[in-house]
């Protein structure tokens, strides 16, 4: 199959490859075709054995408890794998299991892998299941061993055999090849091909059984990144969730970066999955309102969904993913400028306020600070929070090109709402009928227009307006 593998099995006291332990491993070595090692051993794994596995592999606590740690096999088993591929059924198992292992004694994994489950799924495409006990029954191998490591890795070597025999030595060398030169990093269930994701930027979806997507995520380069996740899943809890979900992945290509990222943050508030923690829709959103008259009380008013409207930027400040947050932030702008709390509306009462007498109140409570100059102070202390007007007559397009690809986009804002990304003058067209102010306001769209549209984040990009235009020329 590959001139140099090694058949690998483990059994572990659970599934989690960061929290649960290994209890026993087998290996068989295999060189040009010839075994040439056989190893196997139990593991103290320095945990308790649940009775759930106990019952599933016959592995009990008393089996291993003088059995040695994984750190004193270590070095047998490296020496087994030395120049070899790893091949195990369901190898981001097994792989992520000797990775989490051997990063507690800080030594590095670094071998080549192969899984059987993947590599079934493409010597016979037309069977639906792939796990060892299905082959086992497609095949009629059987085994006295099952859930045991050596009896897993003999149905493996078994199993090889008769593909030899059913298909030929050269077919299973050939899709070998091709799973070695692609990723046996990926999730066996993985019915999408990762080679025909492109490598320019767009956004992804990973979908599980369901037809909602689990994880919305977007990147330049696309395929890269859809990668990354399941290298990372065999140390991080939740690629591992992720990876063990995942059945098939969708795709949309943008002309650059600001195209994914506003396509990400719409798709994940469109299908809130369930993977993504940023992004998601924002209903709490809110912001001050600043009260012209320096004598009235409270100052500020605290205002959300409807009364968050771009036309009333000029005397907001904010926003705030949450009531909590807003009053966080003023209390600890209070007690950076010495504003008084009862003026701000966030302490009741008359007269001296309590921060006045500790010193932190500067007297407007009190008649000790004129109001208009504890106004001006209150407003120099949000400066830094206040919402930008929309700096514009109307209407605004943003040109984003792809030199590589040859995709040509605009994006269309108006009052920090993207109205749309279009790539024809139909579809401006239809864009241009979108009135921003029937639009929620969207914290991300109105962070992304701020790096974008206004220099010096916008560098060389396009930005034109479209009050009067109808065509840009695709």
């Amino acid at each position: 199959m590959l001139p140099c593998y090694v058949l690998l099995d483990l059994e572990t006291t659970g599934g989690n490859a960061l929290r649960d332990r290994i209890t026993e491993i087998a290996a068989v070595r295999v060189e040009h075709g010839k075994e040439v090692a056989r190893w196997s051993t139990l593991v103290n794994p320095g945990v308790s054995i649940s009775g759930f596995i106990e019952q599933l592999t016959g592995i009990s606590n008393a089996l291993v408890a003088d059995a040695p740690t994984f750190d004193a096999v270590a070095q047998q088993l490296l020496k087994l794998l030395d120049g070899a591929v790893l091949v195990a059924h369901n190898v981001r198992f097994d792989h992520g299991f000797l990775l989490n292992e051997l990063a507690r004694m800080d030594v590095a994994l670094r071998t080549k892998t192969l899984c059987t489950v993947r590599l079934s799924r493409l010597l016979y495409p037309g069977y639906k299941g792939h796990g060892l006990d299905a082959i086992m029954q497609r095949h009629g191998i059987r085994t006295e061993a099952r859930h045991r490591a050596m009896g897993d890795v003999q149905v493996m070597q078994l199993w090889l055999a008769q593909v030899v025999d059913q298909l030929g030595i050269d077919t299973l060398r050939q899709h070998a090849q091709t799973l070695l030169q692609g990723s046996a990093a990926l999730p066996p269930q993985l019915d999408t091909n990762v080679a025909d994701i492109p490598e320019g930027p767009g956004v992804y979806l990973f979908y599980g059984e369901g037809t909602l997507p689990l994880y919305v995520g977007k990147s330049v380069k696309l395929r890269s990144r859809v990668m990354s996740h399941f290298q990372a899943a065999s140390r991080d809890a939740r690629e591992m969730r992720i990876a063990q979900e995942i059945r098939r992945i969708e795709w949309v290509e943008t002309a650059g970066e600001l195209g994914a990222l506003l396509l990400e943050a719409r798709l994940v508030k469109q299908h809130q999955p369930i993977h993504n923690r940023q992004l998601r829709r924002q209903s709490s959103l809110c912001a001050w309102r600043l009260d012209a008259n320096p004598n009235a009380r409270p100052l500020l008013a605290l205002v959300r969904g409807a009364e968050l409207s771009p036309q009333q930027f000029g005397n907001l400040y904010g926003p705030y993913r949450s009531k909590n947050q807003a009053i966080s932030h003023l209390r600890e702008l209070a007690d950076t400028h010495g504003l008084c709390l009862q003026a701000l509306g966030l302490e009741s009462g008359k007269g001296r306020c309590f921060a006045h007498q500790i010193g932190h109140c500067k007297g407007v409570c009190c008649g000790e600070e004129a109001p208009e100059r504890h106004h001006l102070r209150l407003q120099m202390a949000l400066v830094a929070d206040k919402l930008r007007v929309w700096p514009f007559d109307g209407p605004v397009g943003l040109r984003e090109q792809n030199q590589q690809t040859g995709r040509s986009e605009v994006h269309v804002f108006d009052q920090w709402c993207h109205l749309a990304t279009v790539q024809s003058d139909s579809e401006l067209a239809d864009a241009l009928q979108t009135r921003a102010d029937v639009l929620a306001f969207d914290l991300d769209s109105y962070r992304l227009a701020l790096k974008y549209l206004l220099p010096p984040g916008r560098g060389e990009a396009s930005v034109f307006p479209l009050g009067t235009l109808r065509k840009i020329g695709f």
